[in-house]
């Protein structure tokens, strides 16, 4: 990993070693267009030739009712995990819920916002190197909870044209309606379009490669008219480490993001002085050897870096400018500096905190903003699965006090229509108490 000092660094160097490898969407676009326009043509046929050709699997169907799928067997500690971690997930997102509040400003004039659920979302799980049944809890417990109507969850098969009974167990759990057994760009095109057999959804989430992201960025800005949860870019990791971080636990913090993937980054920031480089180092290279997604912990790594900085300040400063999909504050009295983070998609504070519990079952969402995102946007929440409305409702009393000031204001802006709109009520009020 190369190091950096930022006493050292001036304004563009530091604006330059924050800034995300450079994400070539040109030929993802120039695969992805087809997809996406051959799905919304052919529907089901397209999606199982792209499967053939991606995926090797010959399907017969795509798409399976949850309601259809027999309840998987899953080992006794592997059900009680996903159980504590489906607890905690919907504990943590339950508790998001907003009550329903009326402002009355001016006496007569009462306005609210009310929540009303998405009625069709559509959830990507990856299956790429790596099965993620976490995703599927991630995903499908917020939008139970917002009452969404119809959940679509996709996922590439398997070989055999199974899913993971483990991304099953947890779509019965969280109430999906469907599974669509398809991957890459042509599962979200499926949901965006709607197939045969795949219903149409109104927004899309999960986490994706750079295919998955340019179907997204594609069809959220066509006639599909579909949203997307956010902008994605490869898997993060930034961790502040004082003198007082145990070696071990940092090296594991950075690799456990690191194996996500070779184009991962991760940045370690060295808090003052006493922290024992060496040591970190030596533990990067030990666990990263004997872990199975070490080739790909290693790549990760050559892609990332280290930088000093003279105290927890400077270090927090740093964090903010970069804006970490996952930030790891690994000092003493962590829980201080709390107050000073304002760019990260999730914090993890204190030395017995590490991202993975994140990741898996603490209960917050692990569905967040890379690629420096994290400055303008937040992670998965109930809200992502609500939209909201505002009402508002008049009195006699209360149009009679501020229609005037919205006449005023029609007229400054010359829309005389909506002028009129409030001073022929006026005036009604007025004739109906002159007559009495």
């Amino acid at each position: 990993m190369k190091s950096y000092r930022l006493s050292e660094l001036g304004g563009a160097e530091l604006r330059s070693l924050v800034a995300r490898p450079r994400i070539d969407f040109s030929s993802a676009f120039a695969l992805v267009n087809p997809i996406v326009d051959h799905v919304r043509q052919r529907g089901d046929a397209a999606v199982k030739e792209y499967t053939l050709r991606f995926d090797k699997v010959q399907l017969d169907n795509i798409v399976q009712l949850v309601s259809d799928l027999p309840d998987p067997l899953l080992d006794a500690h592997v059900k009680e995990a996903f159980d504590i971690a489906y607890g905690n997930i919907y504990a943590f997102h339950a508790a998001q819920r907003t009550p329903e509040t009326n402002v009355e400003n001016i006496k007569g004039v009462q306005c609210k916002r009310i929540s009303r659920s998405i009625n069709s979302v559509g959830l990507y799980v990856p299956g790429g190197t790596a099965v993620l049944p976490s995703t599927a809890l991630m995903l499908s417990v917020p939008a139970q909870i917002a009452g969404c109507k119809t959940v679509v969850l996709a996922t590439p098969p398997a070989q055999d044209g199974t899913i993971c009974k483990e991304i099953v167990y947890c779509a019965k759990k969280a109430g999906v309606t469907h599974i669509l057994k398809a991957g890459g760009a042509q599962a979200i095109s499926s949901m965006a379009w709607g197939t045969e057999t795949c219903p149409k959804v109104e927004k899309i989430f999960g986490p994706g490669n750079q295919y998955v992201t340019a179907a997204k960025m594609i069809l959220q800005n066509s006639e599909a008219m579909v949203s997307i949860d956010m902008p994605a870019g490869p898997s993060e990791v930034l961790v502040i480490a004082d003198k007082h971080a145990i070696p071990r636990h940092v090296a594991a913090d950075l690799l456990s993001q690191a194996e996500h993937g070779p184009d991962s980054q991760v940045v370690l920031v060295i808090a003052g002085e006493g922290v024992d480089l060496n040591a970190i180092e030596e533990e990067l290279s030990k666990q990263c050897q004997s872990l199975p997604r070490g080739e790909f912990a290693a790549k990760a790594l050559s892609n990332s870096f280290i930088v000093h900085a003279h105290d927890m300040l400077q270090s927090i400063n740093f964090s903010n400018l970069y804006a970490p999909e996952h930030l790891i504050v690994n000092v003493k009295n962590a829980e201080k500096w709390e107050s000073f983070i304002e760019n990260a998609g999730s914090v993890f504070l204190g030395p017995w905190t590490p991202e993975s519990v994140g990741d898996y079952a603490s209960g917050t969402n692990h569905v967040l903003p890379t690629y420096g995102y994290a400055r303008m946007y937040g992670g998965v929440s109930l809200d992502s699965f609500l939209k909201y409305i505002t009402v508002q409702s008049l009195t006699e009393e209360g149009l009679r006090k501020l229609g005037p000031y919205v006449a005023t204001m029609a007229e400054v802006e010359g829309l005389d229509a909506h002028k009129l709109a409030v001073t022929l009520r006026l005036e009604d009020i007025e004739g109906r108490q002159v007559s009495t």
